[in-house]
């Protein structure tokens, strides 16, 4: 015996949406009209208990991509402290 039902909300166009973060989403006005059904009917897709969600993260991306900006912060920082030192030759050159 079903005891309740837990709604399901689909909207006119879910890319108006608005993320909230951590796979949370709030309505927004661009999304459209809110329609509210049942899982498992019309397209409302589906509840599944005691599952757990993939990670959707390439880590071998994220570590890619990680290491390529600590290499261009190492270079920025690089060029400041050249920069310094040129400064600070012509500031002793003009004494």
């Amino acid at each position: 015996m079903s005891l309740w039902q837990i709604p399901v909300c689909r909207f006119t166009s879910e890319d108006g949406l608005r993320r909230e973060g951590d796979n949370l989403f709030s309505a927004s006005p661009d999304a459209g009209q809110m329609e509210m059904g049942v899982a498992g009917t019309e397209n409302y897709g589906t509840i599944r208990a005691y599952n757990t969600e993939n990670s959707n993260v390439d880590m071998a991306t994220e570590m890619t991509n990680m290491i390529i900006n600590q290499r261009g912060f190492q270079s920025n920082s690089k060029v400041v402290t050249t920069a310094d030192q040129m400064l600070q030759k012509a500031v002793e050159m003009k004494r």
